[in-house]
């Protein structure tokens, strides 16, 4: 049987030592190695999509593989794709590395510089453990869902353009579909989900920062059943306890809730902060929404630049929300996709202010009505995002919702336009 591997590796002189090495092994089919965690999580995700059987049975991960550290990278990938072996390379292969690299879901431990015995011996033992997962779990697209669902970001290109009630509503979408759903408030110092849902609630996702293990237990503590269906994880009531999610504790809350609810939608806000950028990096889906208007345009360019630079996010695997568009709006959809390079989606938001202030200022969303043009279209982007159990466009969707980018979409070329233009290559 040949075994494909994919190795993972930041210097490219250990990235070409690490093929030549596993070019002399019998039956392997090593990939071109990839560069960063990023990169890697990419391309496997690719592969998941079409098929279990398109992913490489081993998967190599070199010490030094950045953004994302190794073990936690090894973490991510053992539990975003469960059939897959995962195989650390370290020079250090002491008892407490080696503890720690099974904990995350390595299935071997090789120390480094490679030698070709040690090597072979680990890629077999992770390929034939790969190859029974498959065998057990049928071959079906469950070997690669892990213990859980999507983790779905929205983030605001900047203050004021909606972000919080886009992800309040495609919540909520979700959970009347029938997912079981958390909503989690990572606009840590401006956090404002619990006063659109008008839930105070003494827990927040700060307390599970210093937390090494988080156990269904404990994140049942932190988060708040709400009556909507929704299970929320809210913002620190108290804004400087934001600085104490990094990272790591981000990716293990992330994680904890993958593990329990079918989707998770995460409120990023409009600031990149480490936090974050970490669940933007690790999301299925992440969706960044703007206005049609020459500020919010350039903001949001300046935010996909911003996490293209950090190795956050590809700007073509975001996904695009325009919101208060009317077919009067001189900045039309299809000229922002082109300026920030985004993936569009088909339907725009319209303006609708005065259907939603009501609920806003009681701070009951929730009670929005279903005849709300503006809920229609977020529950028919919550379809379009794959974010429901039974994806279909909501009825009396805004014009020129559900369709690609013609006439309702197109540019007028008049007014803030031309400013934009004169800044599309700055």
């Amino acid at each position: 049987m040949t075994t494909r591997i994919l190795p993972a590796a930041g210097d490219p002189d250990a990235a070409r030592s690490i093929v030549a090495l596993l070019s002399q092994l019998p039956d392997a089919e090593p990939a071109p190695p990839v560069p960063d965690s990023t990169s890697l999580l990419d391309a496997l995700g690719r592969l998941a999509a079409d098929s279990v059987d398109e992913l490489p049975e081993v998967v190599l991960v070199h010490e030094r593989i950045g953004p994302v550290p190794a073990l936690e990278l090894v973490r991510e990938v053992a539990l975003r794709f469960p059939a897959v072996g995962v195989v650390l390379l370290s020079s250090d292969t002491g008892p407490g590395v080696f503890s720690a690299a099974m904990d995350s879901g390595a299935r071997g431990l090789v120390g480094l510089p490679l030698h070709y015995e040690e090597l072979a011996a680990r890629v077999g033992a992770a390929a034939q453990w790969s190859a029974g997962v498959r065998r057990h779990l049928g071959r079906g697209a469950e070997a690669v869902s892990g213990p859980g669902g999507r983790v779905v970001t929205v983030s605001g290109a900047k203050g004021g353009v909606g972000t919080t009630f886009t992800a309040v509503q495609f919540a909520l979408a979700a959970a009347a579909s029938g997912r079981r759903t958390a909503l989690v408030d990572l606009d840590l110092q401006a956090g404002d989900v619990g006063s659109y849902l008008d839930v105070q609630f003494r827990r927040s996702v700060a307390d599970l920062a210093g937390i090494q293990d988080i156990s269904p237990r404990v994140l049942q503590d932190a988060v708040y059943e709400d009556r909507s269906g929704l299970a929320l994880l809210l913002a620190p009531a108290d804004g400087e306890r934001g600085e104490d999610l990094d990272e790591r504790a981000t990716r293990q809350v992330l994680s904890a809730l993958r593990a329990r609810y079918e989707l998770v939608v995460v409120d990023c806000g409009t600031q990149v902060t480490g936090a974050n950028a970490t669940a933007v990096e690790q999301a299925d889906v992440a969706v960044l929404v703007t206005t049609p208007d020459v500020v919010a345009v350039r903001a949001a360019k300046r935010m996909v630049r911003m996490w293209e630079r950090l190795q956050v996010r590809k700007a073509e695997d975001t996904a695009l929300v325009v919101n208060r568009w009317s077919r009067h709006t001189e900045i039309q959809p299809s000229l922002i996709e082109k300026i920030t390079r985004t993936r569009p989606t088909r339907t725009p938001v319209p303006a609708a202010f005065k259907e939603l202030q009501g609920v806003v200022d009681a701070g009951r969303v929730q009670d929005l009505d279903n005849r709300s043009t503006v809920k229609q279209a977020l529950w028919a982007l919550a379809g379009e995002l794959g974010l429901l159990a039974a994806p279909q466009p909501a009825s009396g969707a805004p014009a020129g919702a559900g369709t690609g980018a013609g006439s309702a979409l197109a540019v007028r070329a008049a007014g803030p336009v031309a400013r934009l233009r004169r800044g599309r290559e700055g």
